[in-house]
């Protein structure tokens, strides 16, 4: 049986997602947003968001950020403005799949209320295990990039032991850096020192932060403060990797005169195609039924 996909926009990962998303059997794929893009896909039907039937559609693929707050959907590729709505929504058959990367109130309560199957891949375990990968090699990019001393030696402190930092903190450390880690949980700091790293507990950051040379927080709330800023040394470089507004005090950095960056969506940005290959394989999976619908 023929399934159909509407890809919604986009960025530069769902030239690679819907790529690959080209080899599933009897699939007719519909693109709305990339009509300025310069790359053609042959056999693809690029539509205008208003053609489209959503009583047909067996799942609806749309960008990283899904919506803003009021339904309007980010296009990289395109100056459609796009907004979807409850009603849009209610007119999709009840087996439909809605993939986003990120979810925000507007989505969750609206596909809530209408029993829409919504998936937020960002949410998945092996979707940001995979994704922390490209992550982990853009920090070390934008390390070497805007320091001018070299990773190995280097004093680095990340900020968090979840899925990115685990990864981060094994990458700077195979390239020769002196890692410390901070976490929270007994759990985590145990984990930290048997993988040879130098375990912080939160409420003692600060207290390290004077032999740092590089600072790289996953953490997407604001534990990179003032007490541990201002024992940075002046060298010392932020990076910041949680999602927007990141997990630093920026406004003091600044004050002080350390260079802080929050550096989202790396995976996008150093390696698109990788990006779009990790999040193509699981959605792939959900449409071929390998995956347990949730």
């Amino acid at each position: 049986m023929n399934q159909i996909i509407a890809v919604i926009g986009g960025d530069a990962r769902y030239l690679e997602l819907i790529r690959q998303l080209q080899t599933l059997p009897d699939t007719t794929i519909f693109l709305v947003g990339f009509d300025k893009l310069e790359q053609g896909f042959t056999g693809l039907k690029q539509v205008d968001f208003s053609e489209l039937e959503q009583e047909k559609l067996d799942a609806v693929i749309l960008p990283i950020t899904g919506t803003n707050s009021t339904g309007y959907v980010e296009t990289v590729f395109s100056d459609q403005e796009i907004k979807l709505t409850k009603q849009w929504f209610a007119q999709l058959k009840k087996s439909s799949i809605v993939f986003t990367g990120i979810t925000n109130d507007f989505l969750t309560s609206v596909t809530d209320e209408l029993h829409v199957s919504l998936i937020p891949l960002f949410n998945r375990d092996d979707v940001a295990i995979y994704n922390s990968i490209p992550t982990a090699e853009g920090t070390i990019m934008m390390a070497i990039e805007h320091t001018d001393y070299t990773i190995h030696s280097s004093r680095v402190i990340v900020v968090g032991f979840g899925r990115v930092g685990n990864t981060v903190a094994n990458k700077f450390s195979a390239l020769g850096a002196e890692v410390s880690v901070c976490a929270r949980s007994i759990m985590d700091l145990a984990r930290i020192t048997e993988m040879g790293h130098t375990a912080i507990p939160f409420e003692k950051l600060h207290e390290h932060t004077n032999e740092c040379d590089l600072l790289i927080n996953t953490v997407p709330a604001q534990v990179v403060k003032k007490e541990s800023i201002q024992q940075l040394p002046s060298h010392a470089f932020i990076i910041d990797l949680a999602s927007k507004p990141g997990g630093t005090d920026f406004a003091y950095a600044d004050q002080r005169g350390i260079k802080a960056i929050l550096a989202r969506s790396l995976p996008g940005i150093v390696a698109p195609k990788t990006a779009g290959k990790i999040l193509a394989d699981v959605i792939k999976q959900f449409l071929t039924n390998e995956e347990e619908r949730i």
